[in-house]
């Protein structure tokens, strides 16, 4: 507190009455010595921690060391299992379980049929360049590379013709889907038609996806019945380019689910022209458990897919990144950008899509990813048995029926057939391989084998450490030094040199 004497300011400091503080402390709350080591022998008679009230009430004083080497070693022993089992939970450790549920009805998957043969021959006569251009839409989804050698043709086309429109081209010189090139349809004993089928574009060009609206019609209720095709692939119609590569002529299709695009890169199932393809699927699901213990983060979500998934998420991660360096958006990728012409797919797009795989931009698999596994994701394994399509009088029946030849009908009828093992599917589940609740039992195990100890006993301990503290932090302050006792001048006084008490100069 400030004051004022002759012009000059001084400060008055006054201490509390310490010595009150220390008598209150004394009196009411630290006990004397006999009170607390009662209550030492109270706590060790009454606690439920085992084996203490043998440490203080045996009369030998060979059987309390003996007694305290007990329980040290026990209580050793629990500290050293329960560090081990926190250990354990804490490297997130998981189990895998398989399980087979049978069912009366099952769901039956998409399957996205495509000609291996994408365009139409008089659409791309003696023009090499529209595959050139198309492996470069491609590349989108699939890694390929175009030839040097082409290039300046390529460039040529390009600043001819920067109109051109791949996707209109595609969807109009590319495979079609009619009742001359599906001959037959069948599912589950129902006819189906072209129209059942939706257009989605993919590396082949136009594929068709049966099955692609998860209908609620779409199950099976009998093993070794499902989808039955028979395709003409008219070669003399379709074509690709045998200098760039494509010398296969057949249907390739992929079994997916109904709310997944179709994938056809390292999952594609090749049927070449004259084979009768009986494919056997199964029903696989996959369970995996969310970061830390697996590698699924359950809060993504796409913003053009129904479902989460890997190869969904890697199209949506390289629609963004193209779409902001670009200014544009390829049509065989989701969004609802403006659409790339030829020549930003030429200058941007493809040099976009190879930055992104060199550096790693768009990444699937771990929990760090830019597209972490699913935490649900259903499967097909697929069995293939094949076979030569028809016999002599087969041959016989649909060369009188399509008004085609013998030699027609062994070079472009493929027949396929799609149909479950048996009606059941497979569970694969991740799972903790020990949760809060088993940590806590062991936790509470260990202490009750080796301890005798509870939540309760706990709670003892902690109250009466708690106790222990408090009573040393007043044998601390009681311990203090005393603080020195300053009296306050008068103000009406004069200051005496060399009798200033509690006042300083400033």
């Amino acid at each position: 507190r400030e004051f004022t004497i002759k012009g000059k300011i001084y400060i008055r400091i006054m201490w509390i009455p310490f010595f009150e503080i220390r008598l209150c402390l004394m009196k009411k709350l630290l006990p004397d010595w006999e009170d607390r080591k009662k209550y030492h022998e109270e706590f060790a008679s009454s606690t439920s921690f085992h084996g203490v009230h043998n440490i203080v009430h045996r009369q030998s004083k060979a059987r309390r060391a003996l007694w305290l080497l007990v329980v040290a070693a026990c209580l050793a022993t629990a500290v050293w299992q329960i560090c081990s089992r926190f250990s354990y939970y804490f490297s997130w450790p998981t189990t895998t379980t398989m399980a087979v549920q049978y069912v009366e009805k099952v769901k039956f998957p998409a399957v996205t049929f495509c000609n291996l043969n994408r365009f139409q021959a008089h659409a791309v006569s003696d023009l090499k360049v529209i595959f050139l251009i198309w492996n470069i839409v491609s590349s989108i989804l699939q890694k390929f590379t175009t030839e040097d050698k082409y290039s300046q043709e390529l460039n040529n086309f390009l600043l001819g013709n920067q109109n051109f429109s791949i996707k209109d081209f595609t969807r109009k010189n590319g495979f079609y889907l009619n009742s001359s090139t599906l001959i037959e349809c069948d599912f589950f004993g129902k006819p189906c038609y072209p129209q059942d089928f939706e257009h989605v574009f993919t590396e082949y060009g136009n594929c068709f996806t049966f099955n692609h609206n998860d209908l609620s019609a779409r199950r099976v209720s009998l093993s070794g019945r499902g989808l039955h095709l028979l395709f003409d692939v008219q070669q003399d119609k379709f074509t690709d380019e045998p200098t760039l590569g494509y010398t296969d002529a057949g249907i390739t299709f992929v079994v997916h689910s109904p709310q997944e695009l179709p994938r056809f890169d390292g999952l594609g199932l090749l049927t070449p022209v004259g084979t009768h393809a009986q494919v056997a699927i199964r029903q696989l699901k996959s369970i995996i458990q969310e970061y830390p213990w697996g590698e699924c983060k359950p809060d993504i979500k796409l913003q053009y897919h129904k479902i989460y998934s890997t190869n969904g998420c890697l199209l949506e991660c390289k629609a963004r990144y193209i779409q902001d360096w670009c200014g544009c958006l390829p049509f065989i990728l989701p969004g609802n950008g403006t659409e790339c012409d030829l020549l930003k797919f030429y200058k941007c797009v493809y040099p976009a899509v190879y930055n992104i795989e060199i550096k790693g931009l768009c990444t699937v698999g771990t929990h760090n990813s830019t597209c972490p596994a699913p935490c649900e994701e259903t499967d097909y394994p697929t069995t293939v048995t094949y076979s030569n399509f028809g016999g002599e009088k087969a041959i016989k029946y649909f060369s009188t029926k399509l008004k085609k030849s013998s030699e027609y009908i062994r070079q472009n009828l493929v027949r396929i057939e799609i149909k479950y093992h048996d009606l059941s599917y497979k569970i694969t589940q991740q799972q903790k391989a020990l949760t809060i609740s088993e940590l806590l039992a062991d936790v509470g195990g260990q202490l009750g084998l080796f301890c005798g100890a509870s939540m309760i006993t706990i709670i003892e301990l902690l109250e009466y450490i708690f106790t222990n503290f408090c009573w040393m932090c007043i044998f601390l302050l009681l311990k203090a030094p005393e603080m020195p006792q300053w009296n306050n001048p008068s103000q009406n006084q004069p200051m005496q040199k060399g009798k200033k008490r509690g006042v300083q100069e400033c």
